[in-house]
């Protein structure tokens, strides 16, 4: 006998995939989050900018109260 692989079509993938959301936002949390859940949770600003504005704020802060005290 001879085995035949079993290709899904395009419209069984995505039935299959609006199924599978359809129980995840009824309840039943999904294993992999969407591409859109995540962008709706990113930040719109990034660590390493949120870094370096705090730095700046907090440095100055420091050198302000150091001028006031020294100086």
């Amino acid at each position: 006998m001879c085995a035949v692989n079993y290709q899904p079509t395009e419209f069984e993938l995505r039935h299959k995939n609006q199924q599978f959301a359809n129980k995840a936002r009824a309840g039943k949390n999904p294993v992999n989050q969407s591409r859109k859940e995540k962008l709706a949770k990113r930040s719109p600003i990034s660590v390493w900018a949120l870094g370096v504005v705090a730095f700046i704020v907090i440095g100055g802060v420091f050198f302000e109260l150091a001028r006031l005290l020294f100086l």
